[in-house]
């Protein structure tokens, strides 16, 4: 009976299985290093990418925060410059007031019977004192002022006789009125009148 030994075969065939296992592991451990490399590699660039992104992003802020700065700059000087508009609005709108108010007392004043002693303004108070014949001519006064279309209101605050000179008859009585002028209006702006069409 031929007897074979087959002991030399399995030893062979388990190193084979050793070699082959080892070959896997290996070839698995290269295959999980290039993974990681190329993930590693694949964040690196995701990050310079945002690296890049945050320093045009920071430049963009800087020239924006430069521009909102020179806006501001404009703006207030648009607002000082409509101050100023303002009050040259007012000191035009206020220009002839003084003037007006004169030819006013001018034209309202009772010739022959009465004379001012003082004319104050301040605001929209005007105070007017002076010297009158008797209680009519202060009345009439009083309505001619406001009929004249400058003042919502006419006060009198005193009418009393005035102390009597030597040599003088009549007498006198001094008063004083308190009038409010009325706002002024502004002036349209007038609109310039369309060109006529040239006919052909």
């Amino acid at each position: 009976m031929i007897r074979i030994n087959l002991l030399p075969f399995r030893a062979a065939r388990k190193k084979e299985n050793i070699r082959r296992q080892i070959s896997i592991f290996l070839l698995s451990l290269a295959f999980l290093l290039i993974i990681l490399f190329y993930y590693n590699f694949s964040l690196n660039s995701k990050i310079g990418n945002l690296d890049a992104s945050i320093k045009t992003t920071k430049a963009a802020l800087g020239k924006y925060e430069k521009i909102n700065k020179e806006i501001a700059q404009i703006k207030k000087k648009l607002n000082n410059l409509k101050k100023k508009l303002a009050v040259m609005d007012t000191l035009e709108a206020n220009r002839f007031v003084p003037v007006k108010l004169l030819d006013t007392m001018t034209r309202v004043i009772v010739p022959k019977r009465m004379w001012f002693t003082r004319l104050n303004t301040r605001g929209k108070k005007v105070q007017i004192s002076g010297v009158a014949l008797d209680n009519t001519t202060v009345a009439d006064f009083m309505i001619r002022l406001e009929n004249s279309g400058l003042f919502s209101k006419v006060d009198l605050k005193t009418l009393k006789r005035a102390k009597k000179k030597k040599g003088v008859k009549a007498n006198f009585k001094t008063f004083s009125i308190v009038c409010i002028k009325k706002p002024l209006k502004k002036p349209a702006n007038k609109k310039k009148p369309a060109k006529a069409k040239a006919k052909k």
